[in-house]
């Protein structure tokens, strides 16, 4: 429920509060005092396109502010928190949430909900839980298919809502899986393709078997193999300087060593110092044999058969090359596409499977499809009777005795996501006529009528927050009119009912009566909002029905509608 609105520099209106509440509102004023602003303030914080043009003149924003009750427990204030904001306990496990919206003059717009900052988006979808709107453009919309399935889906509620969400589960798993059966088929040439050329390419990998550092190994057998000769040179003339008769004396360098530790240790008992100096030399003497003996095994490594063996490793590393430039630039990324395209060929080479699977599925949730859209038929067939005969009843009450309200359900070829039927309302308007479709059977009045008999009915089975109505008496006076205003007041015993509307028939019924107000005696209008005295809403209600606030009929005749209506 809406508690207030406040609205500053909207269009005529420099600054105005909607003191609003429970049960039925009623909003008049005189032809453009700036009723139309306060439906599109109420629009903007719930979502609705802000234009820059509904900027009052001479301002550099328009805001709007709105403080709604709502419950505690309900789904808008999870959803509110979900997204940052936060709501104030308001008591008897209420919640109060404040929306607000500014338009900036170069076109920006700003949204705010509990506090934080939001996009519009998340403004519309608390819309839909929130408030109902209707104006001229929803009449129109009730023209439309899909808004008289909806009408009907809303009435139909719960006996719908099961087999609705079943067949709905049942029909996207049947759309995904036909989608891909058709992917699979008509790529099954390309997917084949493409099975060969990686059962080629996974094949030449694996024959080649490359190894993770494999190539970097190769390198260096080869660039050791390439200078076998200089190697074994060296490591031969530096074995025969370590442990050969190299030196002119006769002695090699090992047994230098030798002799220079045995010098040593004849002393070391006199100096400490001179002991670890002659274990120091003695270490060396066997690090110098120890190298001399591996010197010895490297040169000797180098034999007739390393020609052949840098034959091999260049082969190798040649082989290596290839997968490098195929599937490289490194031999790890040869190494990696052998696993991925490995997996992908197992991919591939079950889509005969898959389809053959898949065919199946499809098959079978055909039928349970088929067989859940019967059963939505049925449910709406038996809905849309009961939907009928309510609106009937209450378009009697509404100066319209002879008409009917048909709900014509029936059945296409196609499913689609709400089930295969086709939902039309028609209007018989007396009996013996041919039903027509509302877009061509019923004038604008009608069609407020109308809309207004359907929300009756169906507030009593999907009950909605609050209803905002704007003159959805248009083309409607007399008896039609008081008619109108029962039912609007007989629906704001259970929700909150906003009503702008220029018959005081109608707002005769209201238990809050606002007027717009306008000032013209500055340089531009100015237009504001003022909750109404009884004693001035008699005068309202004078005005409504003669144009003269101060006439003594028309003031007589306002308080007959008062009485008339229990105000």
């Amino acid at each position: 429920m809406i508690e207030e609105i406040d609205i500053r520099n909207l269009g005529v209106i420099g600054s105005a509060t909607l003191p609003l509440g429970a049960g039925f509102t009623a909003l008049t004023g005189e032809t453009g005092a700036g009723k139309t602003m306060v439906v599109t303030a109420l629009g903007l914080l719930l979502g609705d396109r802000a234009d820059a043009s509904a900027i009052r003149q001479g301002s550099d924003r328009a805001v709007v502010d709105g403080r709604w009750l709502v419950r505690a427990d309900s789904d808008v204030v999870e959803r509110v928190r979900d997204a940052g904001g936060e709501l104030d306990d308001a008591g008897e496990g209420r919640a109060e949430l404040l929306i607000s919206r500014t338009i900036a003059a170069e076109g920006r717009s700003r949204a705010s909900v509990g506090g934080r900052s939001a996009p519009a988006g998340l403004l519309a979808e608390l819309a839909d839980r929130l408030v109902v709107v209707h104006g001229q453009s929803e009449q129109i919309r009730l023209r439309s298919a899909a808004a008289q399935r909806e009408a009907l889906d809303r009435f139909a509620g719960g006996h719908l809502a099961e087999p609705l969400e079943n067949y709905q589960t049942a029909y996207r798993r049947w759309l995904a899986n036909r989608e891909e059966l058709d992917r699979l088929t008509a790529e099954r040439d390309i997917r084949a393709a493409e099975a060969a050329e990686l059962r080629g390419s996974v094949a030449e990998i694996e024959v080649v078997a490359p190894q993770p550092g494999e190539q970097e190994e190769l390198d260096t057998r080869a660039r050791r193999l390439t200078n076998a000769e200089e190697l074994r040179v060296a490591a031969a003339q530096a074995h025969e300087l370590l442990s050969s008769d190299a030196l002119d004396d006769g002695r090699d360098v090992a047994a230098l060593l030798d002799q220079a530790r045995r010098l040593l240790d004849r002393v070391a008992d006199l100096d400490p110092e001179l002991s670890a100096l002659a274990e120091t030399v003695g270490n060396v003497a066997f690090l110098a044999a120890d190298a001399a003996t591996e010197l010895a095994s490297y040169a000797s490594g180098f034999d007739a058969d390393s020609a052949r063996e840098l034959d091999a490793v260049n082969q190798r590393i040649s082989e290596l090359a290839v997968l490098v430039r195929r599937y490289g630039p490194t031999l790890d990324d040869a190494i990696r596409y052998l696993g991925t395209a490995s997996a992908r060929l197992l991919e591939l080479d079950t889509d005969e499977d898959r389809i053959e699977s898949l065919n199946a599925d499809v098959q079978a949730d055909e039928l349970v499809v088929g067989e859940l859209a019967e059963t939505l038929s049925v449910v709406r067939g038996s809905a849309g009777a009961r939907l009928a005969e309510a609106v009937s009843a209450e378009l009697s009450a509404l100066a319209m005795p002879d008409a009917q309200l048909l709900v014509d359900v029936r059945g296409r070829e196609e499913f689609t996501i709400n089930g295969r039927d086709s939902v039309q309302l028609l209007l018989q308007p007396h009996p013996g006529a041919e039903p027509r479709p509302l877009g061509r059977g019923a004038s604008g009045g009608e069609l407020s009528r109308i809309m207004l008999a359907i929300e009756v009915v169906l507030a009593a089975s999907d009950p909605v927050p609050t209803f905002v109505f704007d003159e959805v008496d248009a083309g409607v006076g007399g008896a039609a009119a008081i008619e109108i205003g029962r039912r609007l007041a007989r629906l704001a015993e259970s929700a909150q009912v906003i009503v702008v509307t220029h018959l005081a028939q109608v707002a005769a019924f209201a238990n809050n009566h606002l007027r717009v107000e306008k000032d013209t005696t500055g340089a531009v209008t100015a237009s504001s909002v003022r909750r109404l005295t009884p004693e001035e809403r008699v005068a309202e209600m004078a005005r409504l029905l003669s144009g003269l606030p101060d006439s003594e009929t028309g003031l007589a005749h306002a308080r007959e509608l008062l009485a008339l209506a229990g105000a």
